[in-house]
């Protein structure tokens, strides 16, 4: 059980890195953010950063409701940023109609390694378990609120060693769910970002991660 935050705001700021550039005017923001807490649920590290890595993939997946993907009554293909970029088939065999269907998760890591848009995982992913190395990932929960979308993410070490989190990344899985009953399956790195400062989970503890996609106008 995760009890009150003891540090005070003064004391939580302190830990907190600068959100924004000086000059940055951005009407969108996002930030990657990492609340620790020891095995008597008192908050021990707090740690905030802009979200600043976004693949070429999550930029796809985004274009979908802004350009559509109707290709007109006579042609039987997918269109490009479908086929090109995320690597979906161009068509449908037959009159095996399907149905497109994607999910997504926090992933976190020990690893590190430079950015690119064309990234497709972490460099050493944290796997979700009990054993050495390994966090008991909780569910991904969501939420709205104004401007911004919450996402958060419960992480519990059930080991005796402290484990250390030094990257983050929103990863997806995009199925082809087909009317003959078979499904294919696309996975896919929406977001990738190092933390500045590593973020260690001791043993027995628990952390929340979570990611904010504010907008403003």
């Amino acid at each position: 059980m995760v009890t009150p935050d003891l540090a005070s705001e003064e004391d939580i700021a302190k830990l907190i890195i600068p959100n924004d550039l000086p000059d940055e005017q951005s009407t969108f923001r996002a930030y990657v953010e990492a609340k620790v807490y020891d095995k008597e649920g008192h908050l021990i590290q707090h740690h905030r950063q802009p979200m600043r890595s976004l693949t070429r993939y999550f930029l796809a997946l985004m274009s979908v409701p802004v350009i559509g993907t109707y290709q007109g009554a006579s042609i039987n293909s997918a269109p490009s940023v479908l086929t090109n970029t995320l690597g979906l088939p161009s068509s449908i065999s037959g009159t095996n109609a399907g149905n497109i269907l994607w999910d997504w998760a926090i992933q976190l890591g020990s690893g590190t390694q430079a950015f690119s848009p064309t990234l497709t995982s972490l460099a050493a992913p944290i796997l979700n378990g009990t054993g050495a190395g390994e966090l008991s990932y909780g569910s991904l929960s969501a939420s709205y609120s104004g401007g911004s979308i919450y996402v958060s993410l419960q992480v519990t070490n059930t080991t005796s060693s402290s484990i250390s989190v030094t990257e983050i990344g929103i990863t997806s899985t995009v199925y082809l769910q087909y009317s003959s009953g078979s499904k294919s399956t696309y996975n896919f790195l929406l977001s990738y970002d190092t933390f500045s400062t590593p973020i260690s989970v001791p043993a027995y503890g628990m952390a929340v991660f979570q990611i904010t996609l504010s907008f403003t106008g």
